[in-house]
């Protein structure tokens, strides 16, 4: 099958509402015949295909990964070369994907997951110039929405690299789905060292819907506000 056939596949795929058979019909291809397709499918004005391909990256490349770490590794520094301003690009669909990895491989998320939280971090000193921040809100939505994702799947490996504290700074963002999706991921750490800047948020009812497993779960940040105040996470 040659690669243009190989493309108009995985899209058809990709199209579909059942995110089951999207991952079992992905997963009968060659994990380096579909790289490419998946990336370009990050671009798609379709929610649908997006998601989609966020999420059959979590199948394909930790499949790799059982074949040929390296060439695993090549794909993760490929989402990194993507959210480089050098690159000329913007990103879309990068955190999303590598957090979906990470969370269903746990032997990428140990050497990747201080790369995709470094996009929550300003440069500190010269001596620890680490941070690499993202400052469009529509790519900060897409970086705590893997965030989340990781909080779900690797809770304590997320606590144990300080990912509370990074999270503290978006609850002051002038984007209201931003504020929410850090609340998100502080409910699903079940963390409730930030009361006082939670309870600056009162007020806030913000909608926004997170993608989980295929469904949309539609949220509210004034509930999350109470949830999280009333200890409730």
């Amino acid at each position: 099958m040659n690669r243009r056939e190989v493309k108009r596949q995985v899209l058809a795929i990709l199209q579909l509402k059942d995110v089951e058979e999207v991952k079992q019909r992905i997963s009968r291809f060659s994990p380096s015949a579909v790289i490419n397709p998946l990336f370009s499918a990050l671009c798609s004005v379709s929610d649908t295909i997006r998601h989609n391909a966020i999420t059959a990256f979590g199948v394909v490349v930790p499949t790799l990964a059982d074949q040929d770490m390296e060439a695993a590794r090549v794909v993760m520094r490929r989402f990194l070369w993507t959210l480089n301003d050098e690159s000329g690009g913007i990103g879309w669909g990068a955190p999303e994907a590598m957090a979906e990895i990470m969370a269903c491989d746990e032997r990428i998320a140990r050497e990747y997951l201080h790369m995709l939280l470094s996009y929550m971090r300003e440069d500190g000193e010269e001596l620890f110039q680490d941070g690499n921040y993202l400052e469009l809100p529509m790519l900060q939505r897409g970086l705590l929405w893997g965030v989340g994702r990781l909080c779900e799947a690797h809770r304590e490996m997320m606590l144990a690299n300080g990912v509370v504290q990074d999270l503290r700074g978006y609850l002051d963002s002038t984007d209201g789905v931003v504020r929410g999706l850090a609340l998100w991921c502080l409910c699903l750490l079940g963390d409730n060292s930030l009361r006082q800047e939670v309870g600056r948020l009162k007020g806030d009812v913000t909608n926004f819907t997170v993608m989980k497993g295929g469904e949309a779960t539609h949220l509210n940040t004034g509930e999350l506000i109470e949830c999280y105040l009333s200890g409730a996470i």
